[in-house]
């Protein structure tokens, strides 16, 4: 069982560190009052998922949803 953990919390470690990495390489959302007409063009284009920032969109959100789930997990091995 204590290998197990060891290992849940290296996962854990590398989730944070990739999590990180992927927030930072995002674009800001907020572009001031020049962005208003043009952004929501780009953000609404057919192909936002496809493009590398939609990529990133979703590996952020699965390795959030990792996040949450080992987290849990590990909180509930420790009793």
């Amino acid at each position: 069982m204590e290998v197990l953990r060891i290992i849940l919390t290296v996962v854990y470690i590398l989730i944070c560190i990739a999590l990180v990495v992927l927030v930072l390489m995002q674009e800001g959302k907020s572009a001031g009052l020049g962005a208003i007409s043009g952004a929501a063009e780009t953000y609404w284009g057919k192909n936002k998922g496809r493009s590398m920032e939609g990529k990133l969109v979703k590996i952020t959100t699965g390795l959030a949803v990792g996040f949450m789930v080992l987290a849990i997990v590990l909180n509930l091995t420790l009793f």
